[in-house]
């Protein structure tokens, strides 16, 4: 049993605002820090801590989801926006990795010249490049994920819940 309800909303209708923020900042901030060393030298341990918390974040949502799955009308739509959001998981848990990795291994770098002044620590070429190409490719997957289950949501809560002429009786 999780958290379900927050002040009598559905928790996955708040949660569901981490998610979408975070994930997409986690994706960006990693792909600039696995390019950059000098984002990287500012963001430091911020950088995993980010893709922790959105990592966490999305099994919450997730089951939050699934309890209010289980108290709304029952439809295709429905049913589409919570496979799809069981697919975020995998993304997110590559963010983590992927970040904890970019953070690591600039540590080692930066640890290795510790005698030189204002070293930014050089991460091997090679290393950098297909850190910088694994993390475009995750950080744009997940992106792209979270798009998905956002647009299959908010068909999944607002098809037929409104008009697209305004009601005569709102001014």
């Amino acid at each position: 049993m999780g958290l379900d309800l927050i002040n009598g909303i559905p928790a996955h209708v708040l949660f569901v605002h981490v998610v979408v923020v975070l994930v997409p900042v986690t994706a960006l901030a990693l792909i600039l820090c696995s390019a950059l060393p000098s984002v990287m030298r500012r963001f430091g341990i911020a950088l995993p801590a980010l893709a922790l918390v959105s990592l966490i974040s999305v099994p919450l949502t997730t089951d939050a989801g699934e309890w209010l799955e289980q108290h709304v009308d029952s439809n295709a739509l429905v049913r589409r926006h919570a496979e799809l959001g069981d697919e975020l998981l995998p993304w997110a848990v590559a963010l983590f990795l992927t970040a904890a990795a970019v953070w690591w291994f600039y540590r080692r770098a930066v640890s290795r010249t510790p005698d030189a002044p204002g070293s930014t620590g050089t991460v091997a070429v090679p290393l950098r490049i297909t850190a910088a190409v694994l993390s475009l490719v995750i950080g744009v997957g997940a992106g792209v994920q979270v798009y998905r289950i956002g647009d299959s949501g908010a068909k999944a809560a607002w098809h037929d819940g409104y008009s697209a002429t305004a009601r005569p009786d709102h001014d």
